[in-house]
């Protein structure tokens, strides 16, 4: 499974990014997805996840405290694709973005994601 994660820039605080991960393949659907953010000098660590269920009304979403009530984790099954809508911005929110996929639940382990993007920076900045 190959992801393309994009949507990524400068930005300043208090505003707002949409990333997007796109994972082409027939089996995106069966995929829980996850967004994890690595900033300079520290480790990676867990963001959104999403699981997979096909019922818009099942979908297990998990934040990190960090991230509750300013971002958004979403899917669009039809397009293969998962969005973080990331508001009300602070500078300690700049990393870089990554997106990952698990054949597992969601979860915050990010050894449980089998596939990864590249990554996209975020720079929040005035």
């Amino acid at each position: 499974v190959q992801l393309q994660a994009f949507g990524g820039g400068l930005v300043q605080p208090g505003g707002f990014l949409r990333l997007s991960c796109l994972a082409p393949g027939q089996t995106f659907g069966t995929l829980s997805m996850g967004w994890f953010r690595q900033a300079p000098g520290k480790e990676r660590e867990f963001v959104s996840a999403i699981t997979w269920s096909s019922s818009a009304t099942l979908y297990g979403k998990y934040y990190a405290d960090s991230v509750k009530g300013r971002f958004t984790i979403s899917r669009d099954n039809a397009k293969n694709t998962v969005y973080l809508q990331m508001n009300s911005l602070k500078p300690e929110d700049t990393a870089v973005y990554y997106c990952a996929a698990t054949t597992t639940i969601a979860t915050t382990d990010q050894t449980l994601y089998r596939y990864w993007g590249q990554g996209t920076l975020v720079t929040v900045s005035s």
